[in-house]
């Protein structure tokens, strides 16, 4: 049997429900790990005495026969959604000891399904970001080389599972929050359609457009966790009102109604000429062809397509989500919950000094970019125009679609980049979203799968985006791929 730390999800709910490991034994042994690897800055909180008794109570589950495919399996929530027996900060000072008295429904949903939480795990401050350096606990970094960052704003769920701590963990994708540090770290992350999970408790970023996911190894265990973690939830304006839904099994059955040699056949998956530009560079785009190559070999054919407004897809996203987040954020005041200033003269000056000293560079930034373009005078020219721009972006996809099943291409246009680059100059980073914007202003589901490695053997990943609600044909791909090639299985070394 493979030792813990070599098990995803789906192999560790295997050993649990056949006795060769208990929950407490597994969760012990990565507790462990969380505390040996404290440098990598993945975790926030660690809910030792509390992960300890949910293993216990698993392992009575297991041996009073109950079945369930994640029952007694450990992982960790990213530090956006929020916890009735955690704080919950969203990576701010402004949250500082912030203790929720409800749990998110997708926490609450993983808990009811008997995982394990061992904790928070670190993100950008109120998920803006794309480097995990934005976040007022320190950065995370990157198992693979910790001189560079792991993506962001979900990467300390993804260094989690990268350096093996967790088996998988919950992220966030407001423009490619999960599948750029997905891609940057060597890990696998779905996000869904829009509105397929709850964003009840989850705190707002760009309510429009953040949706929660999976981060995990592999696409198999990204399947057993979003079968978990979705479906309708009256407390949620804009979930999806629709029966629950078993990726999982979606998945298998594709693959055992497909041709051994080729399950792929018939699929076709287009290339959008825009997603392979001069600028990408040399080492991701010849490992994401690498990933095309393997897939035409399990018998999907790539064909041409367009998806001729991406470069617009930066400047709109920097409008609406800027926007969203304005309003959203203004409910950290001081008032009821959260930080507040010290020393104030009166209720405007406890406002302004309590946000000021709450809340980060990037999150004010981003606040007075939302502010100016809903101001009077310029919301016609900017907020408008850009939700104009918005739909036809989403139409594009529509007819990129006529002519394919599926569409691939890079995650990001380089390998992780050098701690502090970004910093210097946050529209360098904005940039690197490039090619996960546009999917996520359509509210596509998308992944991001290993797909092989670049420059300083770092991980790259291939981006795989599906029409509304095709979340199966998305994993049925991934885990296609994942059972041909061996991306996915490779570790940083020295963890």
């Amino acid at each position: 049997m493979k030792s813990l730390h070599e098990m995803g999800v789906a192999e560790l709910a295997q050993a649990l429900r056949s006795k060769h490991l208990s929950s407490v034994e597994a969760t012990q042994q990565l507790l462990a790990r969380v505390e040996a690897q404290a440098g990598l800055g993945a975790f926030l909180h660690v809910a030792r005495d509390a992960a300890l008794a949910s293993a216990q109570a698993a392992d009575a589950r297991i041996a009073a026969g109950e079945a369930g495919a994640l029952i007694g399996v450990p992982l960790a929530h990213k530090d956006i959604y929020v916890t009735a027996d955690m704080p919950t900060t969203a990576g701010s000072k402004i949250l500082a000891n912030y203790q929720s008295p409800f749990d998110a429904t997708v926490v609450a949903r993983l808990k009811v399904a008997g995982t394990v939480s061992l904790g928070k795990l670190n993100c950008d401050e109120f998920a803006m970001g794309s480097a995990n350096e934005n976040s007022a606990y320190g950065p995370a970094h990157n198992p693979w080389d910790r001189s560079r960052v792991p993506g962001g704003s979900s990467g300390g769920s993804a260094v989690a599972v990268a350096a093996r701590l967790v088996p998988a963990s919950t992220g966030t994708d407001t423009g490619g929050s999960i599948r750029q540090p997905a891609s940057f770290t060597g890990i696998t992350g779905i996000k869904p359609t829009y509105g397929v999970c709850s964003r009840f408790g989850m705190i707002a970023f760009a309510s429009s457009l953040d949706q929660a996911g999976p981060m995990a190894r592999s696409a198999e265990d990204c399947a057993l966790l979003l079968s978990a973690m979705s479906g309708f939830d009256e407390r949620d304006a804009t979930s999806i009102q629709q029966p629950p839904q078993d990726f999982h099994a979606q998945m298998l059955a594709a693959r055992e109604g497909a041709s051994a040699a080729q399950p792929l056949k018939g699929l076709r998956i287009g290339l959008p000429k825009e997603f392979f530009p001069a600028a990408l560079s040399a080492d991701v785009n010849s490992a994401v062809r690498q990933g095309l190559a393997e897939l035409e070999k399990l018998g999907a054919t790539l064909v041409e397509v367009s998806l001729p407004r991406t470069e617009l897809a930066i400047p709109v996203y920097y409008i609406i989500a800027p926007a969203e987040a304005s309003s959203n954020l203004s409910r950290f005041d001081g008032v009821k919950f959260g930080h507040r200033a010290a020393k104030y003269d009166d209720l405007l000056d406890m406002y302004k000094k309590t946000r000021a000293e709450g809340f980060g560079a990037e999150v004010k930034r981003r606040i007075m970019i939302g502010s100016y373009v809903l101001s009077h005078g310029y919301y016609d020219a900017y907020y408008l125009q850009a939700q104009k721009l918005r739909r036809m972006i989403a139409d594009d996809f529509q007819q990129a679609f006529q002519h394919c099943d599926l569409i691939a291409g890079p995650v990001a246009p380089s390998v992780a980049w050098k701690a502090g680059e970004g910093a210097e100059d946050p529209v360098k980073a904005y940039l690197a979203d490039i090619f996960t914007l546009p999917g996520s202003l359509a509210g596509l589901p998308g992944m991001s799968v290993p797909c092989g490695f670049g420059e300083g053997g770092m991980p790259v990943g291939l981006q795989l985006l599906g029409n509304y609600f095709k979340e199966g044909q998305l994993l049925h791909a991934a885990h296609a791929l994942q059972q041909a090639t061996d991306w996915h299985l490779a570790a940083p070394g020295g963890i």
